[in-house]
């Protein structure tokens, strides 16, 4: 049996498109283990990342979850849901759902969405400031290339 499956096992669970890793993702990722036991990070679908940002990601869905996924920090890493971005919450049943400093998450509506799979116990963690945002952070390194 997988140890995701284990009762008592504080689940995280993290949403991004991990285009271009750096150390503030990684950052992130401690960050929000330090909420749980079992770290599962969910990549952004190609056409919701696309959909969300207004523009697609250098890597494409697969190639971001293999590099996600190899991390030790990561427990395991997931690709989201095409149709709907909540589906993988009621599959995975997290403890927690953490939202970087700078996600562009509404907070009420995740809440709504988790009471409505009930999760009413499942906690929001919206983190503070970024590991030194002004260098380590996705779009600085976009507008370099």
């Amino acid at each position: 049996m997988s140890i995701r499956r284990v009762a008592g096992v504080k689940k995280v669970l993290v949403f991004g498109a991990f285009d271009f890793l750096h150390l503030g993702h990684l950052y992130f990722f401690q960050q929000a283990k330090k909420f749980g036991d079992f770290l599962v990070v969910v990549v952004g679908r190609d056409c919701n990342v696309l959909r969300a940002k207004k523009r697609a990601c250098f890597f494409d869905e697969k190639e971001r979850l293999e590099l996600v996924s190899s991390l030790k920090i990561v427990d395991e890493a997931v690709l989201g849901s095409e149709k709907d971005v909540y589906a993988v919450i009621a599959k995975e049943k997290p403890s927690s759902v953490v939202l970087g400093y700078d996600q562009q998450a509404d907070e009420k509506e995740l809440r709504a969405r988790l009471d409505s799979f009930g999760l009413e116990k499942t906690k929001i963690i919206r983190l503070k400031k970024a590991f030194k945002p002004h260098r380590h952070k996705s779009s600085k390194f976009k507008k370099k290339f």
